[in-house]
This record gives C-alpha cells, sequence and structure tokens, in this order.
C-alpha cells in the first residue's frame, strides 16, 4: 500500500484514485451534472472531482460530449481544452482551461498571479519574476477505515508557468493519500 500512496501524490494513478475516492456502487458520472467552475474554484470534493476525471479520461467522445476542443499546450504536464463558452471562475471570464495531475485551473488573461493571490489569500510558495507559486489549503480530512488511513487535501493554487506566457493559472487540487 505504501507504493500506492506514492503513486497516488505523484498523480499517476488516476483509476485507482478513483476507485478508492469514489462511494461503492456510485452511478457513472451524468456530464448535464458538471459544474465546472465550483472543481476550480475548490467547491468540490475529492470523490466529486475524481469521479468526473475518471469519466473524461476514460469515457469514449467525453470531451466531444462536453463540446471542447483539446489544444496544444506546450506543456507535457498540462491538458489544455478551450470551451464552448465562457465560464466564470474568481470574478473573472475565461474560455481556456488545464487540467494538471491532480486538477483544472483555469487560465486568466488580465491579472498577475501576485495580485490574484492576494486577492484570493493564497500564500506565496515562490515568487520571482520567472515564476510564481501560491497555494491556500482549503479543505483537509484524515479517515481510518479497515486498518488504512485516507488522507484527502484540497488546494487552492495561483500560478504562472513559462509555456503560458502572460497568463496566470489558478484552480484546484485534488489530492488523496492512502497509507
Amino acid at each position: 500500500m505504501r507504493g500506492l500512496g506514492r503513486c497516488l501524490r505523484l498523480g499517476r494513478c488516476l483509476a485507482p484514485l478513483v476507485l478508492l475516492a469514489t462511494p461503492a456502487g456510485s452511478q457513472e458520472f451524468d456530464p448535464a451534472s458538471l459544474d465546472l467552475a465550483a472543481l476550480i474554484e475548490c467547491r468540490a470534493d475529492v470523490p466529486a472531482y475524481n469521479e468526473f476525471a475518471l469519466w473524461l479520461s476514460g469515457a469514449p467522445g467525453a470531451v466531444e460530449t462536453l463540446g471542447w476542443k483539446k489544444v496544444a499546450s506546450g506543456n507535457p504536464f498540462l491538458s489544455q481544452y478551450e470551451l464552448p463558452a465562457e465560464i466564470r471562475v474568481f470574478g473573472r471570464e475565461t474560455r481556456s482551461i488545464v487540467f494538471t495531475a491532480s486538477g483544472p485551473m483555469a487560465v486568466l488573461d488580465g491579472i498577475g498571479a501576485p495580485d490574484l493571490a492576494r486577492e484570493l489569500d493564497v500564500i506565496s510558495v515562490m515568487s520571482t519574476p520567472e515564476k510564481f507559486l501560491g497555494e491556500k489549503v482549503v479543505g483537509k480530512n484524515t479517515e481510518n477505515t479497515d486498518g488504512l488511513t485516507y488522507a484527502t487535501n484540497i488546494t487552492l493554487n495561483v500560478s504562472t508557468v513559462g509555456s503560458h506566457p502572460g497568463k496566470t493559472l489558478a484552480g484546484c487540487s485534488y489530492a488523496l493519500d492512502v497509507k
């Protein structure tokens, strides 16, 4: 189980993560129920995000069902999509989102990462002219079940990335660690 915990922390095992975090007997994801802004703004829980992420990565035609268009991100660690209509997140409009290994982020214009971080009370972890990274824990929970410890951690992240010059990425990280 130690290897699974490491795998989950690194975001490389989406299927086991989803199976562990999704209640037994849950229904298949309904795309009509998607509240993308809630997922990006950390207003969802880990099972809700994981159910969506598993559907998006595994259901044939999921991207097309949503009307999204996959675009090149220029970054091997980000999957980028253009949305058919703008969504409002963090008080701003965007049609572009990316997914990291652990969650969705809006790609925002018109505000610098340090300024948005201050607005959202996100603490700077790294702030240089080349890179900004900030994080705020918005949810943390630990449960012990059947001899296993399930630790969930939800963080709001604001950052810049070299592949998206002049853009600010802001969104949520949903993590489950099993020990």
